[in-house]
């Protein structure tokens, strides 16, 4: 079977509106023909090259990201530039490709801080940073555990709960604290950690943590800290986000999740 590749945009925007979408931010169909038939989708965090291999090699017609190709303004897109040939290759293939980032990030029930919070097993997870039109879309998630552990057995969770990466998974604060409301934010969220610390959050789980804040907050009552890849904690999504196409379109569309790991830490040492 096979949909208008307008009608599965419709589908996907109808999930992830664009008006959640944050002013800066670059999001919807970046290449592709609305006319043209899908009969396959293929979801991933990041646009890379070995997610393009898998488009190719798969012969779906979509390729669905969280990041954007382009998050600034291009004047051109030659094949002699690195993200400009990924645009020629889904081209030739007859890929589309369409991003959902800060909307899909928003969404609620089905975006990317739901995924996050329903991988830690989280119970009446809520918005952390509600949207004033819907209170059940926004930034982050916080809920609550359906026991109380330690941080130290919380960031073993975490590392269990989330796809490995070469980072793991850091803790700030007192390994034996405990920990029974948690806030967590797919991606960077260091800045809600006030609202974590407003919601009465034990600990913060997100990416992207810096020196500095992390060290600062360990002075000052508030959240203990879990720091994860980017990609990791935005990876719950895609199966997600692959499920609810393919129910919103009656099992019209084949959907996947991309095989590549695109989480750029490739080893550790140390």
């Amino acid at each position: 079977m096979t949909v208008q590749l307008g009608k599965v945009l419709a589908a996907l925007d109808a999930r992830y509106d664009p008006a959640l979408a944050e002013s800066w931010d670059a999001v919807g169909l970046v290449c592709g023909d609305p006319a043209e038939p899908v009969r396959s989708v293929l979801f991933a965090v990041d646009p890379t090259a070995a997610v393009v291999d898998e488009v190719v090699a798969t012969g779906a017609q979509l390729l669905v990201t969280h990041h954007p190709l382009f998050l600034t303004p291009v004047h051109g897109v030659p094949a002699d530039d690195p993200r400009g040939r990924l645009v020629h290759r889904l081209v030739r293939a007859g890929a589309a490709l369409f991003v959902a980032h800060t909307n899909a990030d928003r969404a609620p029930e089905h975006g990317v801080n739901d995924a996050l919070a329903g991988a830690l097993g989280l119970l009446d997870a809520v918005p952390l940073e509600p949207s004033p039109a819907d209170p059940r879309a926004g930034l982050g998630r916080v809920g609550r555990l359906p026991e109380p552990m330690t941080l130290r057995a919380f960031a073993e969770h975490a590392a269990a709960a989330l796809p490995a990466t070469a980072g793991g998974v850091r803790a700030a604060g007192d390994p034996d604290r405990r920990i029974a409301t948690v806030a967590v934010c797919g991606g960077s969220g260091g800045s809600l950690l006030g609202a974590a610390a407003g919601a009465g959050a034990d600990v913060l789980l997100t990416s992207d943590l810096k020196h500095h804040p992390v060290s600062d907050a360990r002075e000052v009552p508030g959240p203990a800290l879990c720091d994860v890849a980017h990609w990791a904690s935005e990876w719950p999504w895609l199966p997600v986000a692959a499920d609810r196409l393919r129910r919103d379109l009656d099992g019209a569309v084949e959907v996947a999740v991309a095989a590549a790991r695109t989480d750029p830490w490739s080893a550790r040492a140390g």
